[in-house]
């Protein structure tokens, strides 16, 4: 087996992960053992798996990649891999998952924490607990980001009656966002939506991609403040109770059609908030230690 005998439980406003430490790169995963670690009935259960390892120990890094995390001051990189054991370019709410294991087991100190991912290093900052957003929060500096033409997707259900425009979003890994009450949607609610079945976006793109359904809630143009509801189905995973790119990517939809920068989103595990520039998002929420596992 390449993956130790002693793995954690985390997750991030219910964005579940299998964490361990692999200072010394000798734990690997392969996609089996992923699908082993993920499984809910027969394994551990979790929406990824994510390796705390030091950049030149992550193989498909290129040395060029491995550069530029040490460049950046990166010691460590989140080794992150989907359910279904399929390699994952970033996750918002595993960054802030792996970063308290960090601090808990000694590898991180100080208030800031530089993590090389496969979407280039993320710095986070330890808020403490923040009222409104829950205990161990931390704010995760997300990074550039780019987004289509507005609407430029039709979004379907297979079963469900109905369909939405998305907007393309790219967070270092791809979004599709619908905002279900624009006016041009005709799927149901967001909260008797069908998000166990995968969505289909058309036309399809180059690659697999999250798609997130969002009901805007609330509106205060002079505050710069929104609140919005969403619910997301991950690539690798299927519906998860968060998603942080997600959040990122919907709120970036949701800054092009209002021009409101600051966001407070409800996802099924909790409440994040959202803060997007031109150059920059800001991804600001929790994170929970749930126990260690010894592996038989």
């Amino acid at each position: 087996m390449s993956i130790p005998q002693q793995v954690t439980k985390t997750h991030a406003t219910g964005n579940d992960f299998v964490v361990y430490a692999d200072p010394e790169g000798t734990f690997e995963p392969t996609a089996d053992e992923v699908r082993f670690l993920d499984d809910r009935h027969f394994g551990i259960g979790g929406d990824g798996v994510i390796r705390l390892a030091h950049p030149e120990d992550v193989s498909d890094l290129t040395p060029e990649q491995v550069g530029e995390c040490r460049a950046a001051g990166a010691e460590w990189f989140m080794d992150y891999r989907n359910a279904d054991g399929s390699l994952a370019q970033m996750c918002g709410n595993g960054t802030r998952a792996i970063t308290l294991f960090a601090y808990d087991r000694g590898y991180a100190k100080g208030d800031a924490f530089r993590l090389g991912t496969r979407a280039g290093v993320k710095i986070l900052t330890s808020l403490g607990d923040v009222e409104g957003l829950g205990c161990n929060v931390f704010r995760v500096q997300m990074g550039a980001w780019k987004r289509g033409e507005p609407d430029a997707f039709e979004v379907t259900i297979p079963g469900t009656e109905g369909s939405a425009r998305g907007t393309y979003v790219d967070m270092g890994n791809p979004h599709v966002v619908a905002v279900l009450e624009d006016g041009k949607a005709t799927l149901p609610a967001v909260e008797h939506l069908d998000l166990v079945t995968k969505p289909v976006v058309a036309p399809v793109l180059e690659s697999d991609q999250n798609v997130e359904f969002v009901r805007v809630d609330r509106k205060d143009a002079d505050a710069n403040e929104g609140w919005a509801t969403m619910r997301v189905n991950e690539r690798g995973c299927g519906e998860t109770l968060s998603c942080g790119t997600g959040l990122c990517a919907t709120a970036v939809t949701l800054r092009a059609k209002t021009g409101i920068d600051h966001w407070t989103i409800t996802v099924r595990g909790g409440t994040l908030r959202i803060e997007v520039s031109d150059t920059d998002v800001q991804l600001i929420g929790s994170a929970t230690l749930v126990g260690d596992i010894t592996l038989l």
